[in-house]
């Protein structure tokens, strides 16, 4: 994972996130650190031209000892959040080496937790901490779901049985007519979370996942399309309106659609969660 955004928290009226790149910010050529960064969110600077003046330091949790690094301006110098300048922060807050040390705490049990203060106008926020979990070895599982009849198909959608993905469950959805931009044109595919009433307010998982329409007699020509995306209670299904073309010739042609059936296959791998605390 390149970069990841919090989700955001208020400070003297406004909406704030913390941008973290955990391999350092390939945009300013920086390795071997993490980057750490402040975001206003655009939408509160209006009217155009507005801006906002904030002081600012980050923290970092110590696991171990429970205490905080802390990191920032040793003047204390406000910046200036602006429509051409969303963004403050540090192009290299802390050395990787540092950072994955297990003896100094930061990261302990592949968890880490960021903070910020920011004062806007002489008010003061703090926000919520969110420990991010990133997976070491990665959990990967891989299901198939064979679709019948598919000439016949006349419900609005369909859903394969659940199955599992570390701790979560999943399943297929498939939209026959389409949905959105591929109504009645394309059928739409999608990848959804079973068991997202069981997220705590501010969780969400990572995912990267492939769907594949499958050609069994030759693996190498089937329909295949990939994404990586956060699931959560009020966003837990990603996926495609515009899967496939509709019509059981298509699929034929394409060697898809055996008997008026096709196989979906979906790999799916856990990369990150991420737990907010109030």
């Amino acid at each position: 994972m390149e970069k990841y955004d919090t989700g955001e928290f208020e400070s003297g009226g406004y909406k704030w996130k913390l941008v973290i790149y955990p391999n350092g910010n390939k945009d300013k050529n920086v390795t071997e650190y993490i980057s750490l960064y402040l975001a206003i969110e655009a939408a509160d600077l209006r009217p155009p031209g507005w801006e906002v003046h904030a002081i600012f330091r980050f923290f970092l949790h110590d696991q171990i000892r429970d205490n905080y690094l802390t990191i920032e301006d040793t003047k204390k110098k406000e910046r200036r959040f602006r429509g051409i300048k969303l963004e403050w922060g540090y192009d290299k807050v802390i050395p990787l080496k540092t950072f994955k040390d297990a003896s100094n705490g930061y990261l302990v049990d592949d968890t880490c937790v960021f903070g910020a203060e920011v004062f806007v106008s002489k008010q003061r926020s703090m926000d919520k901490g969110e420990g991010l979990e990133l997976i070491k070895e990665s959990i990967t599982n891989k299901y198939q779901w064979t679709v019948y009849g598919y000439s016949k198909l006349t419900l609005e959608y369909y859903d394969s049985n659940s199955f599992n993905v570390g701790n979560y469950k999943w399943k297929i959805c498939l939209r026959p007519n389409g949905e959105g931009i591929g109504m009645g044109s394309y059928n739409s595919l999608y990848l959804a979370l079973v068991n997202k009433s069981s997220l705590s307010p501010g969780m969400k998982i990572f995912a990267e996942f492939t769907m594949r329409i499958l050609n069994l007699t030759n693996v190498d020509k089937s329909l295949s399309a990939k994404l990586s995306r956060w699931f959560s209670a009020s966003r837990h299904e990603h996926g495609w309106n515009r899967f496939i073309s509709i019509g059981s010739s298509n699929l034929t042609n394409m060697g898809l659609l055996y008997r008026d059936a096709f196989v979906v296959e979906a790999v799916v791998t856990i990369l990150a969660v991420v737990n907010t605390a109030s």
